[in-house]
């Protein structure tokens, strides 16, 4: 639980943590579509390059991007087995209906590097960005929505809430932990039928804590006279700069290169 770092804000001083909100997500997403659109290594290490560039940009420890990454692990595995079993070719090994192939193998390292990728570019986003800079990004960004009479600012505010909300939850989940433990609970022996109903008496707290902490949210904001977006002035008002002109230059390059391999390279290794 201590490995789980989604959602939380790393203050620094970095590049990217100056990066305009609004260009930093457009940008981020345009880095995590050009790792889906990645059919060969050479455009898969490119943006593996990219990737530990803007790492190194943003100051963020290693270590800290690692614990991101380790409780996805499971799914990773989980996700490059599957490619394993389940891909036809030339055939390695062979154990009664199972067979192991080149092809799986290569498909199993390159799906493994790709959701890598993926998460890490995920992270930086939550780790350079405060829940409130995010919140008017999402806005800003989500503005043409407003033709259709959509609640913009709600949404953004919600998955804000949302996403914020992950650190507290693992924090009461701990603390819950704890205290069944010191009554004598055993949450980490026997088979997994037995663990999975030694869960129940740490969901049902949780749960009960949530509820707790979203009235006491919401009371909080109508106490503050919180009425949305009606009326509502920002004190830091967004504004691009150079760097951030710099920054989608960059990217479209990449992202410009990545679509010119896949179209005229795709059967490189």
């Amino acid at each position: 639980m201590n490995d789980i770092t989604i959602g939380q804000y790393f203050p620094g001083k970095s590049l990217l943590h100056k990066t305009d909100p609004r260009m930093k997500i457009v940008l981020l997403l345009l880095l995590m579509v050009s790792v889906f659109i990645c059919k060969n290594y050479l455009a898969l290490g490119i943006a593996a390059a990219v990737t530990a560039v803007m790492v190194i940009i943003s100051k963020i420890k290693v270590s800290v991007i690692f614990k991101g990454i380790k409780p996805l692990i499971f799914i990773i595995i989980f996700t490059s087995l599957l490619n394993i079993f389940y891909a036809s070719g030339e055939i390695i090994a062979e154990f009664w209906v199972v067979k192991i192939t080149k092809e799986g193998l290569n498909n199993a390292l390159f799906m493994g590097t790709r959701i890598i990728l993926l998460v890490i570019i995920g992270l930086l986003l939550t780790y350079t960005t405060t829940p409130t800079a995010l919140t008017d990004a999402i806005e800003s960004l989500l503005k043409p929505l407003k033709i259709f009479k959509a609640d913009v600012h709600s949404l953004a505010m919600v998955m804000t809430i949302a996403l914020r909300f992950i650190p507290i939850l693992i924090e009461e989940v701990q603390k819950i932990m704890a205290a069944q433990k010191s009554r004598g609970a055993d949450l980490q022996s026997g088979g997994l039928i037995k663990r999975a109903k030694a869960i129940v008496p740490i969901l049902i707290p949780l749960f009960v804590s949530s509820f707790r902490r979203a009235n006491e949210l919401a009371d909080a904001m109508e106490c503050r006279c919180y009425r949305g977006s009606e009326g509502r002035t920002k004190m830091k008002v967004m504004h691009l700069q150079l760097r951030d002109y710099f920054s989608m230059l960059f990217v479209i390059a990449y992202f410009t290169g990545i679509v010119l391999i896949r179209v005229f390279m795709e059967n490189v290794i």
